[in-house]
């Protein structure tokens, strides 16, 4: 066993059943060190698994919201009651103070909204309800938000895995395909947000590293 079994969906599903679809959807939803987690993959590998009868759906999809709902509440919870002891020096072992900052900007830039969409986005999604709690939005707020991308993200991403499964035949076959794909569109939306916010350094650095460097 090796560090990238942990890292293959149907290794982790199959080695570990429920009890670690649990305890990896719960890590990477608000655990710092949940943050390299198959959390996308591993949902829909374990819906595909559930169409060939390996996984009981109805109990599957219970563990894996109630993972994604009670995960991002600690890490409410712990952003809340030791974020600010972490931010309070310039430089720390895990964040800069001015993550603190940016943190702020962004919720007053994309609202309460950022919970839900921070579910379909690695790493963000385990940052996500760590920082809300440092930068103090509402409880009341956060809470519902939670529930409803928890909700989104648990029950949307199993189900997929699930009703592909039925419809294509011997699906096994294409399950790493399909895995890198997932893991392909995952990280597209931190990357386009990236290169868009850093557009213009981007382009100086292409323009002088590449083109600057080769003459006709």
């Amino acid at each position: 066993m090796n560090i990238g079994s942990f890292l293959d969906p149907r290794f982790l599903i199959e080695t570990f059943g429920y009890l670690g679809i649990f305890l990896i959807v719960f890590a990477e939803s608000g655990l710092l060190v949940g943050f390299f987690l198959p959390g996308d993959s591993l949902l829909f590998t374990s819906g595909i698994l559930a169409s060939r009868g390996f996984l009981k759906l109805p109990l599957l999809l219970f563990l894996t919201v109630s993972g994604a709902i009670i995960g991002d509440s600690v890490g409410y919870a712990f952003g809340k009651k030791v974020g600010p002891k972490i931010f309070s020096r310039d430089n720390s072992l895990l964040f800069h103070k001015d993550h603190l900052v940016k943190a702020e900007q962004f919720y007053e830039k994309y609202g309460a909204k950022t919970i839900i969409l921070s579910r379909f986005m690695p790493f963000i999604r385990t940052f996500a309800p760590i920082v809300a709690g440092v930068g103090k939005m509402p409880y009341k707020t956060f809470i519902s938000y939670n529930f409803l991308g928890g909700i989104l993200w648990g029950l949307g991403l199993p189900l997929s895995g699930y009703f592909l499964g039925k419809a294509v035949p011997n699906i096994d076959k294409f399950l790493l395909p399909i895995i890198a794909l997932i893991i392909f569109l995952s990280v597209m939306p931190p990357l386009i947000h990236f290169y868009q916010e850093n557009r213009s350094v981007i382009k100086k650095f292409v323009k002088d590293r590449v083109f600057g460097s080769w003459r006709p």
